[in-house]
C-alpha cells in the first residue's frame, strides 16, 4: 500500500491503556487531551508493534487479538485492501462482509486512528456506534498519531521585512505533502518557530519544498502578514516586488484585485485553492461522496483526476482560471480571522496562528461597529467613574489602549498585537508557548470550580461538568477561599479553573483580601473562565504565569447574567466547543456581549466532541410532524479547516467539508428524536437554547 507522504515534523505519540471496567483499552493523545475507547470480545493486553508497515503516518502502533472491535459513538471511516483500493466508506447504517484478505481501515476518532489486519470481517455500523466482526480470534493492529504537531525547529530573523519574508517562506517545510491531501489538517504540520534576532538564520532542514510557485509583494509589514497563511498553504518562497503577484512558471496571477483590493485577492486565493484541494482529493486515496464536490462540478470545467496527478504549480494554474464568483457559495465558514497590527513581534506568533489556517488581515484597516464602540466606551466610563469616587477602590483598567474587532464572516475572530480587543480573543504568544509545554498526562481530566461569591451560587451549584459517559472527568468545587487556598489551587495542576467572583484592582477577590496572579510564580491551569467582573487583567498574567488560554471580562456584569453566561459556556466547553467557539456561540445567542473576552490561545478546548466536530443544531417545525433541522459546525484543533463530517440523519450518505451551516434537512418527528439522542449538543428552537439531552421533541417542539 503506497504512503501519502511521511511525517516530517515532530508529533506527540498517542498511548493504549488497557480497561479496567469492561474488555477494551482506551487510547489518548496525552497533549492534546483527547481520548476514546474500543471495546473487545476479550480483555487484551496491547503490545507495541513496528509503525513501517503502516500507509499512513502514525506515532504508535499497538497489537493486540480480538474477535470483534466496537466503537461507540459510531465513527465514519474508510476501509481498504492491502493495494490501497477503497472499498468501503464507511457511515451510519452500513452492513458489509468482506472475504478473508489483507485489509487497512482509516477512523475518523478523536485520536487519528488506523487498523491493519488479516481475517474475513463483517462492517456493521449503525447512528449509535461502528462493530468490526472478524472470522475468529484475529491479530489486529492498531496505528495511531496524535492530531498535534510541534514546530520541527526554529528560524532566526531580524525585524527587516525582507528577512521576515525569507522566514516566512520556512513555513511551507511543515507541509507533510504538496498533493491536494494538504487540505486534511492531519496533513499540514506545525510551521517553525521564529525568533527575533540579530541576522537572518535558517537551518537546512527547514528549507521551503521546490513548489515552483512564488509570491512577489513589496517588503512590508502590511502586506507580509495578510500574504503569510497563503504561503505556508502553497508551500510559497516570499520575494520582494513592486506589485504583488503570484508566479509560476506558467503564469503570473496579479493580487491587487481592482475591487477586492490586495487582502480580498489574497483571501480569495486561499479560499478558491483550499476548496478545489478539497474536492481533488477525492481523486485519491479518498473517493467520498463530497457535498462540495457536487456544488463545483457542474459549474466547472476542471479534471479533477488529471489535476490530482499534476504537479502543485500546475494545480495552482488551473484553480486561478476559475472565477471566484462560480465557487463562493461553495466555501465553508472559515474558522478565524485574525486582525494584526504592523509589529514585527507578531511574526514570532504566526507559527501558532497559522496552524488554524486563518485569514489575516491587517488591523489598520478595521472598522469599529457601534455596538463596540459603545461598549468601549462604557468600559472607559466605569474606570474614570471610579477613579474620582472615593467611597469606591479604583479599578485597574488593561495596560492597554481598547481596540475594536469588526463583525466578520468567520466562525471566531481575534486581534494580533498591542491592543485590548472588544468582544473577540487577545493572542499571546507566552499562551501558545504554555501549550507546547503542557504536561503530558493520561488522567482524567480535571475540573476545579471556586465560588467566592455567596450570590451566585446557583453557577457554582450546576452540575456544569462531567455528564458524558465517555470522558472521565475530575471535579474539585470550593467556596470561600482565602488567598492561600486559592493560591495553591492555582499552582496545583487541573485543566480547567473556574472562578466564580469579583476581582478589585486586578486582584480576584477572597474571603480574606484579594490575590494577584501576578504573585502567583507559576500557575497549572491550563484554561480558565474568570467570571468576575473587570477580570481580562488578571487573565492576560494567568497566562504570562503559564496557563493556555483563559474567557474574560471587560466591563461590569450582574450576578444574573453571569450565572446564566458561566453555566452556559461551561456546558459548551464539555460538549467540546474550543474557548473561542464557545464565546462565540453565546454571543450569537445573545446572552454575553462585547464585554466577554478571550486572552491567550483560544483555539484550545478542554474536551473532544463525542462526534468529532462540535456543533450547534438550528430547528423549526413545519407542521404535520414535520422539523427542518440545520447544524452549524465549529472546527477544532483536532478536526479544523478540511475535516468532513457526516450528519446521521436518515437518508444522509454525503460528506460535508466542516465549517458553517450545513444544508437544511427535513426530518420527521421521530427522526429528529434520534438525531438529538446521538450526544449533547446545543438545540436552537424558536429563538431559545436547549440541549438536546435535556429535550423531548414532543414535549418541547410541538
Amino acid at each position: 500500500m503506497s504512503k501519502i507522504s511521511d511525517v516530517t515534523g515532530k508529533s506527540v505519540t498517542p498511548r493504549f491503556r488497557p480497561r479496567d471496567d469492561l474488555p477494551g483499552l482506551t487510547i489518548l493523545d496525552p497533549l492534546e487531551r483527547s481520548q476514546y475507547t474500543v471495546e473487545t470480545s476479550r480483555p487484551v493486553d496491547p503490545r507495541r508493534a513496528p509503525v513501517s508497515e503502516f500507509a499512513a503516518p502514525v506515532g504508535t502502533v499497538a497489537s493486540l487479538a480480538t474477535s470483534r472491535l466496537r466503537f461507540r459513538p459510531m465513527v465514519a471511516g474508510y476501509v481498504r485492501n492491502a493495494a490501497a483500493d477503497l472499498l468501503l466508506t464507511v457511515g451510519p447504517e452500513t452492513a458489509t462482509t468482506f472475504p478473508d484478505d489483507e485489509y487497512y481501515v482509516e477512523l475518523s476518532t478523536p485520536v487519528k486512528t488506523y487498523l491493519r489486519f488479516r481475517s474475513a470481517v463483517e462492517v456493521d455500523a449503525s447512528s449509535e456506534r461502528l462493530v468490526l466482526n472478524f472470522d475468529g480470534e484475529t491479530t489486529v493492529e492498531v496505528g495511531v498519531r496524535s492530531r498535534h504537531s510541534r514546530p520541527a525547529g526554529t528560524v532566526t530573523t531580524t525585524a527587516d521585512p525582507v528577512d521576515v519574508m525569507a522566514a516566512i517562506s520556512t513555513f511551507g517545510s511543515a507541509l507533510k505533502t504538496t498533493s491536494p491531501e494538504r487540505s486534511f489538517p492531519t496533513l499540514r504540520g506545525h510551521p517553525p518557530a521564529v525568533e527575533l534576532g540579530d541576522a537572518l538564520r535558517v537551518p537546512d532542514d527547514l528549507r521551503p519544498p521546490e513548489t515552483g510557485i512564488r509570491i512577489e509583494i513589496p517588503p512590508r509589514y502590511e502586506s507580509i502578514f495578510p500574504v503569510a497563511p497563503l504561503a505556508y498553504y502553497l508551500g510559497a518562497e516570499l520575494a520582494p516586488g513592486r506589485n504583488p503577484r503570484i508566479v509560476t512558471e506558467g503564469t503570473a496571477h496579479a493580487l491587487d484585485h481592482p475591487e477586492r483590493g490586495f487582502e480580498g485577492e489574497v483571501e480569495r486565493v486561499l479560499k478558491q485553492t483550499f476548496l478545489l484541494d478539497c474536492v481533488t482529493r477525492t481523486e485519491g486515496l479518498y473517493r467520498v461522496d463530497l457535498h462540495e464536490r457536487q456544488r463545483v462540478e457542474p459549474l466547472v470545467d476542471l479534471d479533477f483526476a488529471a489535476l490530482y496527478d499534476a504537479p502543485v504549480a500546475e494545480r495552482l494554474e488551473a484553480y486561478l482560471d476559475v472565477p471566484f464568483s462560480t465557487l463562493a457559495d461553495a466555501v465553508p465558514t472559515w474558522r478565524l480571522a485574525v486582525y494584526a497590527t504592523n509589529e514585527s513581534e507578531n511574526v514570532t506568533h504566526l507559527p501558532y496562528v497559522l496552524r488554524n489556517l486563518p485569514v489575516i488581515r491587517t488591523a489598520n484597516e478595521t472598522r469599529a461597529t457601534g455596538d463596540a464602540m459603545a461598549t468601549a466606551a462604557d468600559i472607559r466610563a466605569f474606570a474614570r467613574a471610579a477613579e474620582s469616587d472615593a467611597n469606591r477602590p479604583a479599578e485597574r483598567v488593561p495596560e492597554e489602549e481598547y481596540v475594536t474587532i469588526p463583525d466578520d464572516e468567520a466562525l471566531e475572530r481575534a486581534w494580533l498585537g498591542r491592543g485590548a480587543p472588544i468582544g473577540g480573543n487577545k493572542l499571546l504568544r507566552s499562551g501558545f508557548e504554555n501549550r507546547l509545554a503542557r504536561e503530558r498526562t493520561t488522567a482524567d481530566i480535571e475540573i476545579t470550580i471556586v465560588c467566592n461569591d455567596s450570590k451566585m451560587r446557583a453557577e457554582w451549584e450546576a452540575a456544569l461538568y462531567g455528564n458524558r459517559d465517555d470522558l472521565p472527568f475530575d471535579v474539585t468545587a470550593r467556596r470561600n477561599c482565602s488567598t492561600e487556598e486559592l493560591r495553591e489551587l492555582l499552582r496545583g495542576r487541573t485543566d480547567f479553573f473556574h472562578y466564580i467572583g469579583h476581582v478589585e484592582d486586578g486582584a480576584l477577590v477572597c474571603s480574606d483580601g484579594a490575590l494577584d496572579p501576578a504573585d502567583v510564580d507559576r500557575t497549572g491551569a491550563n484554561m480558565f473562565l474568570l467570571n468576575a467582573c473587570r477580570s481580562y487583567v488578571p487573565g492576560k498574567r494567568l497566562v504570562e504565569a503559564g496557563s493556555i488560554g483563559g474567557i474574560v471580562t471587560h466591563s461590569e456584569i450582574g450576578n444574573g447574567g453571569a450565572t446564566v453566561i458561566g453555566r452556559t459556556v461551561a456546558r459548551l466547553l464539555n460538549a467540546g466547543f474550543p474557548l473561542r467557539a464557545a464565546l462565540s456561540v453565546a454571543r450569537g445567542r445573545r446572552l454575553v456581549g462585547n464585554q466577554y473576552a478571550v486572552v491567550g490561545d483560544g483555539s484550545v478546548a478542554i474536551a473532544q466532541s463525542e462526534g468529532g466536530t462540535p456543533y450547534v443544531a438550528f430547528v423549526e417545525s413545519l407542521g404535520d410532524g414535520e422539523y427542518a433541522i440545520r447544524s452549524r459546525l465549529y472546527p477544532t484543533n483536532g478536526h479544523s479547516m478540511g475535516s468532513t463530517a457526516m450528519p446521521f440523519i436518515d437518508g444522509v450518505r454525503t460528506q460535508f467539508l466542516a465549517g458553517g451551516d450545513l444544508p437544511t434537512f427535513t426530518v420527521s418527528e421521530a427522526g429528529l428524536q434520534r438525531y438529538l439522542e446521538l450526544e449533547d449538543v446545543p438545540v436552537v428552537y424558536d429563538g431559545d437554547l436547549f440541549w438536546s439531552s435535556e429535550t423531548d421533541v414532543s414535549r418541547e417542539f410541538s
